[in-house]
């Protein structure tokens, strides 16, 4: 919904557009930065389920801060006159790019607990992750900051090649060292691969999503990402159990690589399609 209402107010306006998006993931990110070692400290200190309480008084608190902002909303339509945007062309590729970017998400996350476990530092897991959202968070202010170059299109096929060969650093870290420390340093520069590729995935996104239904549309990508995250969650936990908690770095890397396919198909879509980045702005 956020998204949706910066589509609106910043109509007309892509390059705002993208400050806007990429502030939006900058922001995510440091949530997943701060969670975890909040959740950990709250737990440590009182009880265990003090970080779940207060994940949930959180979660409350923004949401009632969020529907109090009547300005910025959208205007409500009682029927959309475009199609379902599940039914748009060109949205079900994203839809696949997002479920095998959320598998890269979920499995780094499971394989990265395990590895720690295994290294007796179970506690440190949650900053290690965090140091991934970090190099995530610091490339989505710097990818927010700069007027992107080329079509949407372009830009998110680069992303994901970038996001593919960084997504092989904690492979090589794990495999060759067998260091947390060097395993948090492959992550932190793994990491800044993440913002710019959701960033420019969800301005597709966007850009296809059929007027008057862009919460619809960003619904289904959220819900890939999420699916993505649960199946990625699966196989890194599988590969971990049954091979090794370093061969499990090699799921999130299948996963960027078939995302990475998938939007190569998407490039090829568009260019025998009309263009999602010259689609006429109301």
């Amino acid at each position: 919904m956020s998204r949706a209402r910066w589509a609106h107010l910043l109509k007309g306006r892509p390059d705002a557009l993208h400050t806007a998006n990429s502030f939006e993931q900058a922001a995510d990110e440091l949530c997943f930065m701060l969670g975890p070692v909040l959740a950990a400290v709250l737990c440590g200190t009182f009880f265990p389920e003090a970080g779940t309480l207060t994940g949930a008084v959180l979660l409350l608190t923004g949401v009632a801060l969020f529907t109090a902002q009547r300005s910025t909303e959208p205007p409500a339509v009682r029927r959309a006159p475009g199609r379902a945007p599940l039914r748009a062309p060109g949205v079900r590729p994203l839809l696949l790019v997002c479920l095998a970017t959320g598998a890269v998400f979920g499995s780094m996350e499971v394989v990265t607990i395990a590895f720690a476990d295994g290294q007796g530092h179970r506690t440190a897991a949650g900053a290690v992750l965090a140091l991934q959202a970090a190099g995530s968070c610091a490339a989505g202010l710097l990818y927010g900051a700069v007027r992107p170059a080329g079509s949407a299109r372009s830009r998110l096929l680069w992303c994901l090649a970038a996001m593919a060969a960084l997504m092989t650093l904690p492979l090589l870290a794990a495999a060759l060292t067998g260091s947390l420390l060097v395993l948090a340093g492959a992550l932190l520069v793994a990491g800044m691969a993440t913002a710019p590729t959701m960033v420019t995935t969800m301005t597709l996104v966007q850009r296809h999503t059929p007027e008057g239904r862009l919460n619809e549309g960003m619904t289904l990508a959220v819900t890939g990402l999420l699916g993505g995250i649960a199946c990625g969650s699966a196989t890194g936990g599988w590969v971990v159990e049954h091979v090794s908690a370093t061969a499990g770095y090699g799921v999130p890397v299948a996963a960027a690589l078939t995302a990475f396919a998938v939007a190569g198909s998407l490039l090829s879509f568009g260019s025998s399609n009309r263009s999602m980045d010259h689609r006429p702005h109301h």
